[in-house]
């Protein structure tokens, strides 16, 4: 902001401090909001254990938790009377799990039990609940998995002769990336050069990595597709246990069974995010390790790399009109004739689902 003063250059900069990332969907709340009606473009970054663009098409995914209220009864005098809203989330669960075959290919289910109905063993439990993530490349068809998902639910209820209530928690919808905004941004994370990790860094990474199976450093490698160096053409192995080359930018999307937030942005402007080598070669998101490494001198190299990084790109925006209609250009060719529906219904508002 200061450059564009000091230049005489149109334009604003407006930062966004974006909560619940993981599970709260905070920026789909924020564009349901109108945050990003007036925005140009968006730029945003993620740690990750390579240094690079990767163009993703992250799955939409939509998040329920099926409550079950039942019966209760002493388990060994009068188990007749009881009906079980556990046996109900148990059978749900079996039945999502045979229905994984018959899901299309690219789709994902998880889940987790959130309440048991207690720990006494000898009590038909009269409440159970579970949560879970419905995933699929794209909104519409998450919802026809949804739907199919709560026909299990109610089979299971049905079986149990219990009630279940299914409670909307959170959504975000699938990414759309932006190949003009990615090549961009590329092109200024060679100019920036590479980051400069010290001796001490590396034997960090290398405390952390000395945590990980050879297993799960290649399928950090594949994941990731950390194919090269573009400053030195080099392999990448996992021998050195921080990226502090770059990967390269093959100007192609790629499929990633993760979900983010950042796609209900990609819907309503144009959008691109780097990622910086805040983790060792072979850390798994949502580990310890992760954790470990979060507050780490490497960390706040890497943090502020993709600084630098959004800077440069945001400055080429501005300099260039040309750039900016050729993402826009780009963005809207992906969008015709679909346009953006908050997966997040107007009555549901940032909070725990258990606060209703």
């Amino acid at each position: 902001a200061r450059y564009l003063k000091e230049n005489n250059l149109p334009g604003t900069v407006r930062y966004y401090g974006c909560p619940g990332e993981e599970g709260g969907s905070g920026k789909t709340f924020m564009v349901r909001a109108g945050a990003f009606d007036d925005v140009d473009a968006a730029l945003t970054w993620h740690p990750a254990p390579f240094n690079g663009v990767r163009s993703t098409n992250n799955l939409a995914v939509l998040e329920y938790y099926y409550r079950f209220r039942g019966v209760a009864a002493h388990a060994a005098n009068s188990a007749h009377l009881g009906r079980s809203a556990l046996d109900a989330v148990e059978l749900m669960n079996v039945g999502v799990n045979f229905l994984r075959e018959h899901m299309p290919p690219d789709c994902r289910v998880h889940y987790a039990i959130t309440d048991t109905g207690g720990r006494a063993a000898n009590v038909v439990q009269a409440k159970a609940e579970v949560l879970y993530l419905i995933r699929a490349p794209d909104m519409t068809q998450a919802l026809e998995l949804a739907g199919r998902v709560e026909k299990v639910a109610r089979g299971a209820a049905m079986m149990t002769e219990t009630a279940v209530e299914i409670l909307f928690d959170t959504a975000s919808t699938n990414l759309l990336p932006n190949i003009t905004l990615e090549t961009a941004m590329h092109e200024n994370m060679v100019a920036l050069g590479p980051i400069a990790f010290d001796e001490a860094d590396i034997a960090f990474a290398r405390k952390i990595q000395d945590t990980f199976t050879q297993e799960a450093i290649r399928s950090s490698i594949r994941l990731y597709q950390i194919k090269g160096d573009v400053f030195s053409n080099a392999k990448v192995d996992g021998s050195t246990p921080l990226h502090t080359g770059l990967r390269d930018f093959d100007g192609q999307s790629h499929f990633r069974a993760g979900s983010t937030d950042v796609g209900d942005v990609s819907w309503v402007t144009p959008t691109a995010q780097c990622w910086a080598p805040a983790w060792a070669i072979g850390t798994n998101p949502h580990t310890w390790q992760v954790v470990a490494q979060g507050k780490s001198p490497a960390a706040h190299k890497a943090m502020a790399h993709a600084a630098k990084t959004l800077a440069t790109t945001g400055l080429a925006l501005m300099s260039s009109s040309d750039l900016l209609a050729a993402a826009t250009a780009e963005w809207r060719e992906k969008t015709s004739g679909k346009g953006y529906i908050c997966p997040i219904p107007d009555d549901v508002m940032p909070a725990s689902v258990h606060s209703r």
